[in-house]
């Protein structure tokens, strides 16, 4: 992971107006660490170490349930003794001698895949996950913890709430298995806010739309990995669906810069959208996109029936309204073009 694409990306996230200094001298504790978004979390903080931009370097505790590949997504920071790890299920009460002062909680099971064929530990991380967090950020009396939640958690919602705002509510079936992951992330949320209630945890919530970027699992069941995995292997794009539902597609770089600005600048008991409503477009026109910007391949979007498990969803459209998060100083800035064009080149050799 030390392609010249990440560094970049990197660069650019570093170069937020952000108080990095409040990580000094920190220990932050990042759970499901190996993750496509809290990866980019760990190497950013990795990154200020490198760069010598704190007066002391933050120490990174990575929580993981599978060793091996958590070390292997890692390997640029072999022997650093500022990067530490922490190998058990999140599911877990949590045990830790040191102190924690920042806590980053994005262990969850986000693949679609696994709504059907794993309910039970899809929900599991959010609602157990999220308890025994808030349990340590109280015996810890952290300074900030972030709750990685979804736009997902909207569910179904009238065409007069799009883009939708952090207040807007919608429609999720309980009944429905997909909803493990969207009402688990709900009620995550709620407990996020009845621990700063009660107890003051510095808890924020980030409702992430649609992060793609370069480290994505191909193979994960989303469908914007399986188009650059069609890419990648010079297929057709197959399309299972009409592809007419619409969503709000944001670049890794981009959204970490929202979860540090949130964590670092966010009011604690209140949730923010992090994602790109620029970068909307619905399944088939980002299928078209891909092909068109590797022309030379010859490639092109073909239709077939769905199979296997994947439990689609019922949402149509999916666009947030991000106007809370930039009255923080965030923004996007990377358009899909851009995005996927970059997230596709950090997959070949430099």
């Amino acid at each position: 992971m030390n392609h010249s694409v990440i560094e970049e990306d990197l660069e650019a996230i570093l170069d937020s107006k952000l108080p990095w200094q409040e990580l000094s001298g920190c220990t932050v504790l990042i759970t499901g660490a190996s993750g496509l978004i809290p990866s980019y979390m760990v190497d950013t903080c990795m990154a200020l170490n490198r760069r010598r931009l704190l007066d002391s370097p933050v120490h990174v505790l990575v929580l993981v349930r599978n060793e091996a590949a958590a070390r292997g997504r890692f390997a640029l920071y072999r022997n650093n003794p500022h990067l530490e790890f922490l190998v058990q299920d999140v599911c877990e009460p949590l045990s830790w001698p040191g102190q924690v002062d920042f806590i980053i909680h994005a262990a969850s099971q986000a693949s679609p895949k696994y709504y059907s064929t794993d309910p039970v530990g899809t929900l599991s991380a959010n609602v157990m996950g999220t308890l025994n967090l808030l349990k340590l950020a109280v015996e810890k009396q952290v300074q900030s913890m972030l709750f990685l939640s979804s736009g997902e958690i909207y569910g179904q919602v009238p065409d007069a709430f799009i883009p939708t705002k952090e207040e807007d509510w919608g429609h999720v079936n309980p009944m429905s298995v997909r909803s493990c992951y969207a009402e688990s992330k709900r009620m995550a949320e709620t407990m996020c806010i009845s621990w700063h209630h009660q107890y003051g945890v510095p808890v924020k919530v980030v409702r992430p739309y649609h992060t793609y970027g370069p480290g994505m699992k191909l193979d994960d069941g989303r469908v914007f990995a399986d188009f650059v995995g069609n890419i990648l292997n010079r297929q057709d794009i197959v399309m299972t669906s009409e592809g007419t539902a619409i969503r709000a597609f944001c670049y890794l770089a981009d959204a970490t810069a929202g979860f540090f600005t949130v964590l670092l600048n966010g009011e604690s008991g209140e949730a923010y959208n992090i994602g790109n409503p620029d970068g909307a477009v619905s399944i088939s026109e980002l299928a078209s996109t891909l092909v068109s910007l590797f022309p030379e391949y010859g490639l092109k979007v073909v239709r077939s029936t769905p199979s296997g498990q994947y439990v689609p969803s019922k949402i149509d459209k999916n666009i947030p309204d991000i106007t809370k998060a930039m009255k923080l100083g965030w923004r996007p800035s990377t358009g899909i073009t851009a995005g996927f064009s970059r997230t596709i080149r950090s997959y070949s050799v430099n």
